[in-house]
């Protein structure tokens, strides 16, 4: 999937109190995340889009946009971020794909149940996939790490030749690929 483009896609959504409708063409030419769950009213799922709710502002400053897709409805996804605080405080936009077109574009539909899988994609303005995550029903994703990778990427498509090693951080030092640096790291 790294290095893909994205595919195109209609869905209703829910986001600021209102339903909207989105395409790709809303994602294109901005850098976003499709932050894909299983379902509405569950445990770790409010958890997690939680804990991306707390690290929104700060990624909107970045010039990203925020996806979150289930197959639940976007009457469903309203219906939930009324009645829970933790969800009440989402702003981003909260996208209903109960005929699964979306989930199934990005491959990561769990055959047989009618759910998404626990995945997160970071897309840049091409619509070209940089950075993908996967993790099982009971692994939670860290908001905080998304962040990282988000700025990693936006770092390596800024400074071309050059790359960013692990755990780096915004402003600390990163690698200029070469010849001499082989074996020497």
């Amino acid at each position: 999937m790294i290095n893909t483009k994205l595919k195109p896609f209609n869905a209703s959504a829910f986001k600021s109190g209102e339903f909207v409708e989105i395409s790709e063409q809303d994602v294109l030419g901005k850098w976003s995340i499709f932050f894909f769950y299983p379902a509405d009213f569950t445990f770790v799922c409010p958890t997690e889009l939680g804990d991306v709710a707390d690290h929104y502002e700060e990624l909107q400053k970045r010039g990203v946009e925020v996806f979150s897709v289930s197959t639940d409805t976007h009457f469903t996804h309203k219906a939930w971020h009324d009645s829970s605080d933790t969800i009440g405080k989402i702003n981003y936009f909260m996208v209903g794909d109960q005929s699964g077109n979306i989930t199934n574009n990005f491959n990561v539909m769990r055959e047989g149940q009618g759910l998404a899988d626990r995945a997160t994609f970071l897309i840049d303005p091409e619509g070209t996939i940089q950075a993908m995550e996967i993790t099982a029903e009971g692994i939670g994703r860290d908001a905080e790490d998304l962040l990282r990778k988000v700025k990693a990427a936006q770092y390596v498509a800024a400074n071309p030749g050059e790359v960013c090693p692990a755990k780096w951080k915004e402003g600390e030092e990163t690698l200029a690929p070469s010849l001499d640096l082989v074996g020497k790291i």
